[in-house]
């Protein structure tokens, strides 16, 4: 977490200070709770009305909302309908998928496979870059270390687990103790089954669980997937943007007993697609959002988190890009190309979040939202006595994290593995870890610290001395804080004071152990010489990493209770009328299709191959916007008014990826494989207003398969089954 790190906050942290949350003598509950109701009505926040779905609409199966589905679509879900859109749907390791056919098919995303078709990749073969279609079933290729699981039953579990007590643990061990126990008590209805995954999943920060069972299949084969050019077409410049041009799809087969799983639950495939106005269904793994974070919770996001991560992130993609460019070839070796992409994407990601989170407008609907809960909980005399004071203990851990911003901007993403920091300050870090461990008695946490430095990563130099560069710069006000009243015109400790940026990079860069981690263990052998100025900095920093997080994390613990109680708060007055936020457990999203203003215009609902075309010849042919070879060829032969890509204000986020895009009647209509940019305040808030879902339609996709690759196998088996 974050903030403000000051000397007098790391003593209190040696000294083991412990926050108190008790209200002032002679408070009560309501004296208290309305006194911090009248604080943050007075933050300067524009009173905004909420929505009433701010919380989203990714509902649960076990609750699926049948009432408001009827209001709002004007029809009746059954229960054979929710049964039959779970089992439909797998989830991959990182992303969604659905069965579209009865003899396993399954459809996904290319970008949710890449991983897997270079691993299928035979030498000589780039898969990745040129496609591949299995003609015979025999031709399908099996991925290793690879699964889809299909969620076949879920069991409410809030009283087992909500009654267990710490029994001499702390509150989250005896949390995780009761959760195992749940889990284990399931898996024993499965005797002799290999196959089966359990999954107890807290919702509404706790307030009730569910056990989640999983069927899942290893067997999965690779049939189809098209070239990159076109699976990732318009690439990281169109990623999160709309119109929309791309045709990211993936097809997989589940086996069972070595052939073909025979499927009674699976997606009929769309012949004729969907309208704009049509509801349309999601179901799929979202991965996180922090919906029900309170204000306060949002500006530490705000002013530490979001901040501290984004701007890490893009000190490491311009060393990258950087490197690039001074060093393709080498570059290459390391795929550096891929890691660049998915920097870039999170960028744009975080970029969005902390734009909302910055946004007066969000922070004030939020502020009232919260206040409206704050009166409610006041309101009822059982929330009131449980929950009254939750909200004023959340508030003080803010601020106690608040107190140490400044170190933490300057050492997140310094620990051991991670590529957000240089190989040699995370040795340097380590050693001073390892050494203070040893000084205070604690041999377990010194070994632990040098078996870490195993796991330290090794950088070009050209690397290292822009990520060192840039590390420097984050140091400047954390030693400040750390060393206040002492000179620092280069804000580094001691004997680094009077050397330039440039001059402690070449020390790292020629140092002769801290280069490599087998250099760093045999100075670990050796003993480190304190003279040494980058041991040193290792030594000054290495001590306030580990207290910082130490501490931080003993805040996020108690932060953890506090946020179940307030989900409890919110179970207890609203139940299931808004859901949880996301956990990449499944979800069923509602929406529409619809067309929305942009840019001083309108986006279409619907894009169509001819907009991919143009592309292609706007941008002269050039990469990311450059068709595949066979595309050119037989663009005669191409319906090129076939609907490619649409949108719809289905409430997704990461983890969605390939999830199907269904009908009324659970007929598949389109593909989910990413959002706008408007919808990158998902993370915090749903609105319909302009963000959406896009999708790959199916009208392309069959098109594709028709009209280019002549994947008549295919084409067959999904009509088939839509008969």
């Amino acid at each position: 977490m974050i903030k403000h790190y000051t000397f007098k906050t790391v003593l209190l942290l040696i000294s083991g200070f412990i926050l108190a949350y008790c209200a002032g003598a002679g408070e009560t509950i309501h004296d208290t709770v309305s006194h911090q109701i009248e604080i943050k009505q007075n933050r300067a926040y524009p009173v905004v009305e909420p929505g009433e779905f701010d919380n989203g609409r990714m509902w649960t199966f076990e609750h699926a909302p049948f009432d408001f589905f009827r209001e709002e679509y004007g029809i009746d879900i059954t229960d054979e309908w929710i049964t039959k859109a779970r089992m439909g749907s797998v989830r991959l390791p990182n992303c969604t998928g659905s069965f579209v056919s009865s003899t396993g098919l399954v459809l996904t995303n290319h970008h949710c496979t890449r991983d897997e078709v270079a691993a299928v990749t035979k030498e000589g073969e780039n898969l990745t870059a040129d496609g591949f279609y299995a003609a015979q079933t025999r031709d399908e290729r099996k991925i290793p270390n690879f699964f889809v699981d299909q969620l076949i039953a879920i069991e409410d579990v809030t009283d087992a687990i909500r009654s267990a007590e710490p029994n001499g643990f702390s509150e989250s061990e005896a949390l995780e103790n009761a959760i195992m126990e749940q889990e284990l008590r399931i898996l024993d209805n499965y005797p002799d089954r290999d196959d089966i995954i359990v999954e107890v999943i807290g919702l509404y920060n706790g307030a009730i669980y569910s056990a989640y069972t999983f069927r899942r299949y290893n067997d999965v084969r690779l049939v189809m997937v098209p070239e990159l050019e076109v699976g990732y077409f318009g690439g990281d410049p169109d990623n999160f943007t709309y119109p929309r041009y791309t045709l990211d799809m993936t097809f997989l087969r589940v086996y069972e007993n070595d052939e073909p799983l025979e499927s009674d639950y699976f997606f009929s495939w769309s012949e004729t697609g969907a309208s704009e106005g049509d509801a349309v269904f999601v179901v799929g793994n979202p991965g996180s959002t922090s919906r029900l974070l309170t204000v306060a919770q949002l500006e530490y996001q705000r002013d530490v988190e979001q901040y501290t991560l984004l701007g890490v992130i893009e000190d490491v993609e311009q060393a990258f890009s950087s490197f690039m460019e001074y060093d393709a070839a080498t570059a290459a070796s390391f795929n550096m190309d891929i890691i660049i992409f998915q920097l870039r994407n999170a960028i744009k990601a975080y970029s969005g979040g902390l734009r909302t989170l910055e946004d007066p407008m969000f922070m004030g609907r939020r502020m009232q939202s919260e206040l409206q809960f704050m009166n409610d909980i006041q309101a009822n005399a059982q929330t009131r006595e449980l929950y009254g004071s939750v909200h004023d203990e959340l508030e003080d851990i803010h601020d106690s994290k608040m107190d140490y911003a400044d170190i933490y901007r300057a050492l997140f993403g310094l620990q051991p593995g991670t590529i957000l920091s240089s190989g040699i300050l995370q040795r340097a870090i380590l050693i001073g870890r390892a050494e203070y461990a040893r000084n205070i008695g604690d041999r377990a946490a010194a070994d632990r610290y040098m078996n870490l430095i195993q796991r330290t990563v090794q950088f070009p130099d050209f690397i290292e001395r822009e990520l060192i560069r840039s590390r420097l710069e984050r140091i400047k006000p954390s030693f400040s804080a750390l060393h206040e009243g002492e000179p620092n015109p280069l804000y580094l400790p001691n004997a680094l004071q009077q050397m330039s940026k440039d001059e402690f990079v070449q020390i790292a860069l020629n140092h002769p152990y801290l280069v490599s981690v087998e250099g760093t263990m045999q100075l670990m052998d050796e003993g480190v010489d304190r003279s040494d100025a980058l041991i040193h900095f290792g030594l000054s920093y290495g001590p306030a990493f580990d207290r910082m997080t130490s501490v931080l994390a003993g805040l996020e613990e108690q932060e953890d209770e506090l946020n179940r109680n307030l989900g409890r708060a919110r179970y207890d007055l609203y139940g299931t009328s808004s859901p949880p936020d996301a956990t990449f457990s499944p979800r069923l999203q509602d929406g529409i299709i619809a067309s929305y203003p942009y840019n001083g215009t309108i986006a279409p609902a619907f894009t169509t191959l001819y907009g991919m075309f143009n592309r292609h010849f706007s941008h002269n042919s050039e990469a990311p916007w450059g068709l595949p070879e066979i595309w050119l060829e037989k663009r005669n032969e191409i319906d090129l008014s076939a609907q490619l890509n649409l949108v719809s204000t289905n409430d997704i986020i990461g983890g969605n990826s390939g999830s199907p895009l269904l009908s009324v009647n659970l007929e598949l209509v389109g593909l989910i494989f990413d959002g706008n940019i408007e919808s990158l305040s998902g993370d915090f808030i749903y609105s319909d207003e302009t963000a959406r879902a896009i999708s790959v339609d199916v009208r392309a996709m069959m098109e594709a398969l028709r009209s280019v690759y002549r994947a008549d196998r295919i084409v067959q088996e999904l009509t088939n089954s839509a008969n």
